[in-house]
């Protein structure tokens, strides 16, 4: 029996007391806040269910038993882990006493069937037209941001969007715990790993991603764009590693500049802040912008270019379609229109040539 079968049968065992959930495809969370306080997502809407585990000692055992499926362990040195489960669904681990009421653990599920474009049009997450221009923007080898909250649906995109990337191409794609599913054929995955108990054997998204520049990809996939890496990876899309795409928390293109900026500041080189402005804004050249409203509902609300710093060294953006609701509705339900704004990418030769294919999107490019 392969190990991962093997972790999937024995993790069944441990999580026996909320494995229904875990199997029920409408639940995309399972909040585990106590061993006898368990809340679940279901459509959207946060309910507390009566499931709870026997005794702390039990749900702790769980614990236990899913962090050694990547590795990792609960330790007072240690005590927030991420870590998945073998069908790829994210777990994030606090223990006591940083947990106060005790050990918590999350569970944010791995999506059964994988969305392609378009089922994201079906869904109402974009349009046609947009679904185009990004297609456009990933075969142009435009860099890319995803930005968005927590549960917004920024990982679900991105699998979608690099699914527009030529078969051809090698990718490299870095995380901290697993979660991008794609499918190209020439396909790299790094998985960062955290230390042992006497402080030894840490690889970090940085350690990846300067290994990474060693492989000779074509593109850079960062899984979540969340410290000093930033960096590094601004510094990636400025020398030739085009098309490479990352996502990070944030609640407006400006936002994601403004906090790509800071996330390149943890690092321990030190720039002008001029100079580090413009790489980010040179680097950069798409943010999409990915809303969860409040009834559950994810879409994108603002795809926009990235402009070089005004004479004051402000970023600057031009938004190219954004989120319209409909004011007779009394729900966030709308749509995403065209703003009737030119791209700058017109001239780019690889646009040129992929604007004759797409009908969508040409009066865009002109």
């Amino acid at each position: 029996m392969a190990r991962t079968d093997i972790f999937s049968v024995t993790i069944n065992h441990f999580l026996a007391p909320v494995l229904s959930f875990l199997n029920d495809p409408t639940v995309s969370e399972i909040m585990i806040n106590t061993f006898d306080e368990i809340y679940i997502e279901k459509d959207g809407a946060l309910t507390r269910t009566d499931a709870k585990f026997d005794n702390e000692e039990s749900f702790t055992a769980a614990v236990n038993n899913i962090l050694q499926f990547t590795g990792k362990r609960m330790s007072l040195e240690h005590p927030l882990q991420d870590s998945r489960l073998p069908d790829g669904s994210r777990v994030h681990v606090v223990l006591s006493p940083l947990s106060r009421r005790g050990t918590t653990m999350t569970i944010r599920k791995f999506a059964k069937v994988m969305f392609d474009a378009e089922n994201l049009v079906k869904l109402g997450s974009w349009t046609h037209q947009a679904m185009e221009y990004l297609r456009m923007s990933v075969l142009g080898e435009k860099n890319l941001l995803v930005a968005g909250g927590t549960s917004s649906g920024k990982t679900c995109l991105l699998n979608v969007l690099s699914t527009f990337i030529p078969n051809h191409q090698r990718i490299v794609v870095i995380e901290d715990s697993a979660e991008l599913a794609l499918q190209q054929g020439h396909l790299i995955t790094l998985e960062s790993r955290s230390a042992d108990r006497y402080g030894r054997g840490e690889v970090t998204i940085r350690d990846l991603f300067r290994s990474s520049l060693r492989l000779r990809p074509d593109r850079i996939i960062i899984g979540e764009c969340r410290g000093g890496e930033a960096l590094e990876i601004i510094q990636a899309m400025t020398s030739g590693h085009a098309g490479s795409m990352s996502t990070l928390h944030a609640d407006s293109p400006l936002d994601t500049l403004s906090r790509m900026e800071t996330l390149c500041m943890m690092s321990n080189v030190n720039l002008p802040l001029y100079a580090l402005r413009a790489q980010v804004a040179s680097a950069i050249d798409v943010v999409v912008q990915v809303t969860r409203f409040s009834d559950g509902r994810r879409a994108i609300t603002s795809i926009a270019e990235v402009l070089p710093l005004d004479d004051k060294g402000q970023y600057r953006i031009a938004e190219m379609f954004t989120y319209q609701l409909d004011e007779k509705s009394d729900s966030p339900v709308g749509e995403l229109i065209w703003t009737g704004a030119k791209s700058v990418f017109g001239n780019d030769p690889r646009i040129r040539v992929l604007r004759k294919q797409m009908d969508l999107t040409r009066e865009i490019f002109t």
